[in-house]
């Protein structure tokens, strides 16, 4: 009998988030490879099975190599796991289309929206590569990368409009530590990751300033509102937001001192300019990116977000902080539903 190769994975690119995802593969049965674009990177985790740009206290499965070639990392690829920042999702894809084999199913880890177009990455994905939606699948939940690393429990939302393709990735990722559902609500999914990021930046803005746990829980709760008047208008389904890619995500990104967007907002808070937290901060942070084409999408629906309006002016030097966190307090008051 001819045996049976296991999945191949490959997952472009090797940061944080990148990384943890191949440990997940690996560590379910999935062949990977990651592409990475420094070379130092790529040699760590091939000679000492390391990322020694993110996680070098933490050993990666022998199963994981890298490259930095993309076409070697796809070559034979049964699934492409794209974990790098939304804005630059497009020009990336333009130089990797060519290499994406026919039946490929490609899985997005973005949490975020393109400033020129409000797309989803799922809708960029499609655009740029010609791949049709039943073969893009989307992974979103609340997913700290040092965590997973760690193999402490994580689960997440995997959503396509191909239940098969959907239970494809599930199979790839499944683990001990790590629990993936399924979904068809795509846009519910991605729309809850790009809007977390947003919120946090506004809970770690509090956190800088020295507010409260109320604070924190009303920013929480008021974000997912807003986020679901949204998601009601794009046609995504209420429930998806109040499960692991909305109300999850959001609380995990909102209180984590491991999150991005909330340690970039603390630095906000703390009194530095957007110039000096990104300095700071070193990573990407999606919700900076994204606030703008947000509240556009929120707009052109005739949707109410003042949370995302606040951070939005604040992010764009329109308001002070002073006058950002008065205007979120000084809003009328009405019926919550």
């Amino acid at each position: 009998m001819t045996q049976q190769r296991s999945v191949r994975a490959a997952v472009l690119s090797a940061g944080s988030w990148g990384t943890a995802i191949a440990k997940i593969l690996a560590d379910a049965g999935t062949t990977v490879v990651l592409h990475a674009r420094r070379a130092e990177i790529a040699h760590g985790i091939n000679a000492a099975h390391r990322n020694p740009g993110y996680f070098p206290d933490i050993e990666l499965p022998a199963t994981v190599t890298a490259t930095t070639d993309p076409a070697a990392a796809l070559h034979q690829a049964d699934l492409l796991v794209l974990s790098i920042p939304a804005q630059t999702l497009r020009a990336n894809l333009s130089a990797w289309a060519p290499h994406i084999a026919p039946g490929t199913v490609i899985v997005s880890l973005m949490k975020g929206i393109e400033q020129a177009t409000q797309l989803r990455p799922s809708q960029i994905i499609t655009e740029a590569t010609g791949v049709p939606a039943e073969r893009i699948a989307v992974l979103s939940g609340p997913n700290l990368a040092r965590e997973i690393m760690a193999g402490q429990p994580a689960a997440a939302t995997i959503a396509c409009p191909d239940e098969h393709a959907a239970q494809l990735v599930q199979q790839a990722c499944h683990t001990s530590y790590f629990r993936p559902y399924t979904s068809t609500d795509v846009t519910g999914c991605e729309l809850g990751g790009a809007m977390k990021n947003v919120i946090a930046l506004a809970a770690g803005i509090a956190s800088g300033m020295g507010l409260g746990d109320n604070a924190a829980a009303m920013l929480i709760t008021r974000g997912l509102a807003e986020t679901t008047r949204l998601g009601r208008a794009l046609g995504a389904d209420p429930l998806t937001l109040s499960g692991l890619a909305g109300l999850g995500d959001l609380v995990a990104t909102c209180t984590s001192p491991l999150s991005r967007n909330r340690t970039f907002g603390t630095h906000l808070g703390q009194g530095l300019t957007v110039a000096e937290a990104t300095a700071a901060t070193r990573q990407t942070t999606e919700g900076v990116k994204s606030a703008q084409a947000l509240l556009t999408l929120a707009h052109t629906h005739g949707v109410e977000m003042p949370i995302t309006q606040v951070m939005s002016d604040l992010l764009h030097e329109k308001v002070t902080l002073d006058q950002a966190a008065a205007a979120l307090m000084q809003r009328p008051p009405k019926p919550e539903h």
